[in-house]
């Protein structure tokens, strides 16, 4: 049986919050065992909830990618620039604690964890106490996969320098976070705030999160079951192009194409590469939104056979390499603004530097683009093992 930090905190740490002005920082996934959210399970224990805050897509979750969130009834903490992503310091001053529940997705492209890491930030300076609900990395603690951020590459999809899969939980990361200074490009204040992490009961690094007594509940619009977690540390990658990553589709980061493509023959394409336990059916699609909204596309779906063997990002890579050595008039890079970010394509913003997309373009292998990739993940995991919590 798992508990997470949600059903631990009130029976576990019974004097961590009554009396203190408590603000809460969560989303839908916020739930606990019997699927009660987080603001009514505080709310039922006569917790002095005074103020709630949202994060990319709203308390709710009712907010696309990248789509600006303001209400009445919360604090947002995503909205039309880059100083939106960091509270106000008048919205924790008057705060004795921030208690933050958020389910992560275990890939450094989902901004969940530095929408916390900012908060933790604002609440060194405030003096505002900072509780973390630990939850589990749905697609296990134990594999990581991927590069590290090259200097001047950090943004809002990698404001600090985790690799592509980090293998962690969101409370670890928070203990990482408040800690270590690695944050360029983005405001960092050195100061750590006072935090507390309430841990998981019950959890192992080698599961996943369909294999836990658990409910899912998807904590953004595209991130409906654990399957799409599981292929999002690559597919995510798709974000970068112009090719439609599933948004749009009952199937997103799990289908992706474009008009130009035949899917048979990006599927044969694709197969040559012998990927670990995936496998692609040729499909056709058409998104209802973003990209290629209502044109009918071609492409493919991933079926991961063996998980513990599959490695999401390489398979990301191979998706996009491919497109482009068939395709190469049609294939083009996302241009304009990423997440704030104009100076920069998105493509290297997601790879944490432009040495993927120069790979791509100059048709290297696979093999010549993964190469260091072990390297930088034996150093991250190095500094990573501090903070480890199971």
């Amino acid at each position: 049986m798992i508990l997470t930090g949600l059903d631990r905190l009130l029976k576990q740490f019974p004097k961590l919050l009554p009396g203190k002005r408590v603000g809460l920082l969560c989303h839908p996934a916020s739930i606990n065992k019997k699927l009660f959210s987080a603001i009514e399970v505080l709310k039922a224990a006569h917790i002095n909830v005074v103020r709630l805050f949202g994060p990319e897509h709203g308390l709710h979750g009712e907010a696309q990618d990248m789509e600006g969130v303001e209400s009445c009834e919360v604090k947002s903490l995503y909205g039309k620039d880059l100083a939106s992503l960091r509270p106000k310091k008048e919205w924790l001053e008057d705060l004795d604690v921030l208690v933050v529940d958020l389910q992560d997705v275990g890939s450094r492209y989902y901004t969940f964890i530095y929408t916390m890491a900012f908060c933790m930030e604002v609440a060194s300076l405030t003096q505002t106490q900072v509780c973390v609900l630990d939850r589990p990395n749905p697609i296990n603690g134990h594999h990581l996969e991927g590069n590290l951020i090259k200097p001047g590459y950090h943004s809002f999809v990698g404001a600090y320098n985790l690799p592509n899969r980090h293998g962690m939980t969101i409370g670890e990361l928070a203990q990482f976070f408040n800690t270590e200074i690695a944050s360029a490009g983005l405001p960092r204040n050195d100061k750590k705030c006072e935090l507390t992490v309430i841990p998981m009961k019950g959890w192992h690094r080698r599961r996943y999160f369909d294999e836990l007594d658990y409910p899912w509940v998807a904590p953004s619009p595209n991130m409906p079951t654990v399957d799409t977690a599981v292929v999002y540390p690559g597919m995510c990658l798709l974000e970068g192009t112009e090719i439609s990553e599933g948004r749009g589709t009952t199937l997103p980061f799990q289908i992706f194409g474009a008009p130009f493509i035949d899917p048979q023959k990006l599927v044969n394409r694709l197969n040559e590469f012998r990927l670990p336990s995936v496998k692609f059916r040729p499909a056709f699609f058409k998104p209802q939104f973003q990209k290629h909204a209502g044109v009918v596309c071609g492409g493919a779906q991933i079926h991961v056979t063996r998980r513990r063997s599959f490695l999401p990002l390489l398979t990301g890579m191979a998706v996009i390499k491919a497109i482009h050595d068939l395709w190469p008039k049609n294939f083009a890079w996302r241009v304009g603004a990423y997440e704030f970010v104009e100076d920069k394509p998105a493509i290297d913003l997601l790879m944490g530097g432009l040495e993927f997309r120069e790979q791509i373009e100059r048709g290297a292998t696979l093999k010549e683009m993964c190469a260091g990739f072990g390297e930088e993940i034996e150093k991250f995991k190095a500094v990573r093992k501090k903070y480890l919590l199971y």
